[in-house]
């Protein structure tokens, strides 16, 4: 078998070389597996075979749906393999496993090589299609969405589906206006940079897309996270991280300073602001300066962080100024900070019906945070989601609301112990959600701390993206009767996770072995049900955005299916169903006059018929046609929306900005690509967007206010369980949208 194995390599090693077009324009990757990996990767599978919720074997079964998970990882899109890499690479479908157990990754790092050399390849090509040019006169079209398409039969056929990529690229930045000079520097530079970010991947990249290929072959949410990967994960979870607060982007090989975290070193300094490029770091005041031009964005962090109190020093090329513009040296001392743009935050609205003003308290709860070790260590003062909205809660309270509502949009999950602690804030104490563990055991994980926070009318706003503490949340508010959920279908995840440290299980004396985060058991309602699947389903449907065929647990091949336990013993506290005949009237007529309303869902519609067509034309004139036409119809939107508005006041009570669409009209550059300070605007444009949806909820449960003023809620004592205090309950990847700290957008 080894003899065999070694020869593959060399087959592969051959090929690569063979199919490169130029190799002094391509980067060579030729990555090996560390011994810590190896003995990483046999320590997780020993907990996963012993452990998991859904234990499996590792063997030739599971070995072939690692290999299709790991290829899927690699090249979702079919863009850079073609069938006879897949051919040559499928003699490892049945060898993965081994090579996990046997502690030698020789195999998933070839197939990760080769990867990596299709890329290089690919992209060398795309290069110098730049140089022919394009006819854009032709009829031709390009399908961008390619997962469920077959692999390219050939290079041939590879080539012709990367030139039609590249034209896509070309003919998008020449709707936008620039001229084909400009845009072979953009395309070109764009490629470049692609392939520069090929030739700094490092071994721990691979392994961890690796590792993730065969945890994620068993369940949809389990997951290997690195040392890096599972601190940004850590700091997520407790709000908190040591650096000097500055949020960084990569732009054209400098790390620029995208944003200044209030209250930070960075800010308070008042050295340093956007658009500052950092070109070095230094540790202390007198260390080695590191020449970080061309570093990857979470080196250059990592560089940046360091413990409370210490001293980094940093190069600065300011803002504004050229290449060989004079630089500053600036030494910050490193402080805790805290992340409050992902903490809970509220807002009054006001709802005129009639003579009547109604005010209604919005909680935004990005996530179900809670700073573990604070909490483990007897902190009194531990950061916690639930707390975070009792004490948001209160001034509420004071500000004299008629009701609240919880907007969990979005929000993918995160501690279970806080999904029951903010339960039990509107129910008082009692069950919360049931969990079944491997074993078939069953137990109730309930609230019991007395008092109810709030008990006033009560609303929760969700949508696909809204994942498994905040599915608990919702769930046990709808079982209680207690409040009116608003949205779409939640996400449908009905699993619990726990991390497990597996440097702490080794013993290891030098830390680098990472995280394993695995299910361990689902949870179910108190009802009896279970949202894995099904989701949660809304009382007051507003449009889904989502596609939730594609989106969400019923898309994932190898997720649990739905099942059913008894009920726990609770007593429901109120039944609105006979109110929501008369919400759901009130709601449809509002709606259907309602322009941005309708607006939304026009958009939504047409964008569902694109995505499903899944082609776009390549033909210059017929893609001005439909860009004016879409220009036009947002031109006539914005006149109705804005027509009065200049100086007014919308539906609820604040000042409504005029709209702005045009303003976000694909300009066919990516982010890095983009001016920061245009960037910058464009997103305050979208920040300051109407919430179609959320005012829409607002009235909702100003509408409930009016229909049946609420009853008092009594707290009630239950019978408690020990809740599993470091379980968590965060698979779904976070939005791509987040704008501060954190996996998504890293920052020291």
């Amino acid at each position: 078998m080894r003899r065999s194995l070694l020869w593959l390599l060399l087959v592969l090693a051959m090929a690569a070389q063979a199919a490169s077009p130029d190799p002094a324009s391509t980067p060579t990757v030729d990555l090996k597996p560390l011994q810590q990996q190896s003995q990483a990767a046999h320590l997780a599978a020993l907990l996963l075979s012993r452990y998991h919720y859904k234990a499996l074997p590792l063997d030739e079964a599971m070995s072939g749906k690692i290999f299709d998970h790991y290829l899927k990882s690699l090249d979702p899109e079919k863009l850079f393999f073609v069938q006879a890499d897949i051919d040559q690479l499928s003699a490892f479908r049945t060898k993965l496993g081994a090579a996990i157990m046997e502690e030698n990754l020789t195999a998933p790092f070839a197939i990760f090589n080769l990867y990596a050399e299709r890329v290089s390849e690919r992209l060398a090509d795309a290069r110098k299609l730049l140089r022919k040019g394009f006819d854009f006169r032709k009829e031709e079209s390009y399908q961008y969405e390619r997962e469920k398409a077959a692999w390219p039969k050939s290079e041939a056929e590879m080539h012709e589906l990367w030139r039609k990529r590249v034209k896509n690229d070309w003919l998008r930045l020449k709707l936008a206006g620039k001229d084909d000079k400009s845009i072979v520097e953009t395309l070109d530079k764009r490629y470049d940079h692609s392939l520069k970010r090929i030739a700094r991947i490092k071994s721990a990249d691979a392994f961890q897309i690796f590792m993730n290929a065969y945890t994620m072959a068993i369940d949809p949410h389990t997951n290997y996270m690195g040392p890096r990967a599972a601190e940004d994960f850590d700091i997520s979870m407790r709000l908190s991280l040591v650096g000097i607060g500055a949020v960084l982007e990569e732009k054209d090989d400098y790390t620029t300073i995208r944003e200044l975290v209030p209250g930070g070193p960075a800010a308070l300094s008042g050295q340093l602001k956007v658009g500052d490029r950092i070109l070095g770091v230094a540790q202390g005041t007198d260390g080695v300066m590191a020449d970080i031009m061309g570093w990857r964005l979470d080196d250059t962090v990592a560089l940046i962080r360091g413990a409370a109190d210490s001293n980094v020093l940093l190069d600065i090329l300011p803002a504004g100024a050229g290449p060989d513009g004079k630089h500053r040296l600036i030494s910050l001392t490193r402080k805790k900070i805290s992340l409050e743009e992902q903490a809970a935050k509220k807002s009054v609205l006001a709802v005129k019906e009639g003579n009547t003003v109604r005010h209604i308290g919005v909680i935004s709860l990005p996530t179900f945070y809670q700073d573990f070790d604070a909490r483990q260590k007897g902190d009194p003062n531990f950061k916690s989601a639930s707390r975070d909205v009792a004490r948001l809660l209160k001034e509420l309270k004071k500000e004299k609301v008629d009701a609240v509502l919880i907007d969990l949009r979005d929000n993918g999950g995160g501690s279970l112990a806080e999904a029951v602690d903010l339960t039990g804030l509107f129910v008082g104490k009692g069950p919360v959600v049931q969990q079944r563990d491997a074993k078939g055991a069953l137990t109730v994980e309930s609230e019991t701390k007395p008092g109810i926070a709030w008990d006033g009318p009560l609303g929760v706003l969700i949508n696909r993206n809204s994942a498994s503490a905040s599915e608990i949340f919702a769930a046990a508010i709808q079982d209680y009767g207690r409040g009116l959920l608003i949205g779409e279908t939640s996400f449908g995840k009905g699993t619990v996770q726990t991390m497990v440290d597996l440097d702490q299980v080794a013993k290891a004396g030098k830390p680098g072995f990472g995280e394993l985060k695995f299910t361990i058991a689902q949870f179910f309602r108190i009802n009896g049900g279970t949202t894995q699947l099904a989701g949660v389903k809304p009382d007051i449907v507003l449009p889904e955005v989502s596609d939730q065929d594609s989106f969400g647990e019923s898309s994932f091949d190898n997720a649990l299916p739905w099942s059913q336990v008894k009920p726990a013993k609770y007593a429901p506290l109120g039944d609105l169903k006979l109110l929501l005949p008369g919400l759901e009237t009130r709601h449809l007529a509002r709606v259907n006059k309602d322009r941005d309303y309708l607006s939304l869902q026009e958009d939504i519609s047409e964008f569902k018929q694109q995505r499903k067509k899944n082609l776009v034309s390549l033909n210059e004139a017929q893609r001005r046609q439909e860009r004016d036409a879409q220009e036009a119809k947002l031109k006539a939107r914005e006149l109705l929306q804005n027509a009065g508005k200049t100086g007014g006041k919308d539906a609820l009570g604040g000042h409504a900005a005029p709209q702005n669409s045009l303003a976000l009209r694909d300009d066919g550059l990516q982010a890095d690509e983009r001016n920061l300070s245009k960037e910058l605007a464009a997103e305050k444009v979208r920040k300051n967007a109407k919430d179609v949806l959320l005012d829409e909820a607002v009235h909702i449960l100003s509408d409930e206010v009016a229909l049946a003023p609420a009853a008092r809620i009594s707290a009630r004592a239950k019978p408690a369980s020990p809740l599993m205090a470091n379980s968590v309950a965060l698979p779904v990847p976070e939005s791509p949208g987040a704008k501060s700290c954190g996996p998504a957008r890293p920052c020291p």
